[in-house]
């Protein structure tokens, strides 16, 4: 097997080398905010030093782009084991003015309470609502874009958006948060209907009262429920 690697890498530096960075991608969510907001940051290095532009970095050696990506989120916001999902691979041989690189993004979801504000403020990030996005170095715009349009499609199938919600939720704050990603209103009646008819949800007997006198009663998500169902070929669909 070494004989293998060592022919390999003898084969290989005859091919010029193409950097490879991940890029991601992070939308957080506060259950009593009417917006999805993005994790960006001002560049602190050239190219494009002082622009916005989402989090990132080169692949190391010995790392999976998953890890990679895993890494980049954690250094940023001190989270681990949170939702992320490979994007797609943005090659364009000018894409980036410093050099050939190829950018694999991800995007990660992310309960913005739970954030480490301090690692934040290290590298200078801000959340910024999806309505303010700032104009974003390089390709970095349309790398936003294809994250939304994604995040919206498994929104409709598949139950992702609690990863953006505390433990405990009102039917309002679920609505206020599907509101959000599809950057539509939702009638009420409608809304409370459909996710309670899908049974995948647990009525405690506590109240939320910060937002009105009345309290709406809490829930949470039954990810047992919602695995057997899913075994069973039902869908989540919203």
């Amino acid at each position: 097997m070494a004989n293998t690697r060592i022919a390999m890498k003898e084969f290989y530096n005859t091919h010029p080398k193409i950097l490879v960075a991940v890029d991601s991608i992070i939308f957080g969510f506060n259950e009593n905010d009417l917006e999805l907001k993005l994790l960006l940051l001002k560049r602190k290095f050239e190219p494009s030093k002082g622009e916005w532009s989402l989090m990132g970095g080169f692949v190391n050696p010995n790392e999976s782009l998953d890890d990679a990506a895993k890494r980049i989120v954690l250094q940023l916001t001190g989270i681990e084991d949170v939702y992320m999902e490979q994007l797609y691979a943005f090659g364009d041989p000018v894409r980036d003015p410093g050099g050939r690189i190829i950018s694999v993004a991800y995007f990660s979801l992310i309960k913005i309470k739970e954030y480490d504000r301090e690692l934040v403020k290290k590298h200078g990030a801000s959340w910024i609502a999806l309505s303010e996005l700032p104009d974003l170095i390089f390709d970095h715009d349309e790398m936003v874009e294809k994250a939304l349009r994604k995040l919206r499609i498994r929104a409709r199938t598949q139950p992702i958006g609690f990863e953006l919600l505390p433990e405990k939720f009102t039917i309002p704050q679920l609505q206020r948060l599907y509101e959000a990603i599809y950057q539509k209103p939702f009638d009420k009646r409608n809304f409370r209907r459909k996710v309670l008819a899908m049974g995948l949800l647990d009525k405690l007997d506590e109240k939320e009262k910060e937002t009105s006198k009345k309290g709406a009663f809490y829930y949470k998500f039954n990810t047992e429920k919602y695995e057997e169902l899913f075994q069973k070929g039902v869908n989540f669909e919203l």
